[in-house]
């Protein structure tokens, strides 16, 4: 008897097919809720990292986004020309200091946010039925579990 892909007794080879199935669609639903940005994406990153993390110095917004310190100085120095971001004292080294939003920033990046959101809700009312509307939150769902794991 065939096993379904969501049985818990799939075969490996049948995991592995529907992760490179998974990976490529939300690769492109990313890419494609990406278009919607304003802020270039790297930008966006690290004020979504602010925004979820709280101030950080500008190696450990590095560190957290992957990214030399070099760079991300760059990004730093982008995002304080446009009033996004702001330095302060570190409280305990004073060779530091720490980034953080700015009501600006923040501003922008619900902004950026709410752009996402609403193509991609306008999409699933235009796309999808009733149906696969109730399906696509239980794959939610199945995909935060994941992504936690």
């Amino acid at each position: 008897m065939p096993t379904s892909p969501a049985s818990p007794t799939a075969r490996p080879s049948e995991a592995a097919a529907i992760a490179a199935e998974l990976r490529t669609a939300m690769g492109k639903l990313t890419r494609r809720v990406q278009h919607e940005d304003q802020i270039p994406l790297g930008q966006v990153a690290v004020l979504g990292a602010l925004d979820r993390d709280g101030a950080m110095t500008t190696s450990d917004l590095a560190a957290d986004q992957r990214v030399r310190p070099q760079s991300m100085a760059r990004a730093v120095g982008l995002l304080m020309e446009q009033n996004l971001i702001t330095r302060r004292a570190h409280p305990t080294d004073g060779r530091k200091s720490l980034v953080e939003l700015t009501d600006e920033g923040r501003a922008a990046l619900e902004a950026e946010r709410g752009r996402r959101v609403g193509w991609l809700a306008q999409a699933i009312e235009d796309e999808l039925t009733d149906e696969e509307r109730v399906l696509l939150e239980r794959g939610a769902a199945l995909l935060e579990r994941l992504a936690s794991r």
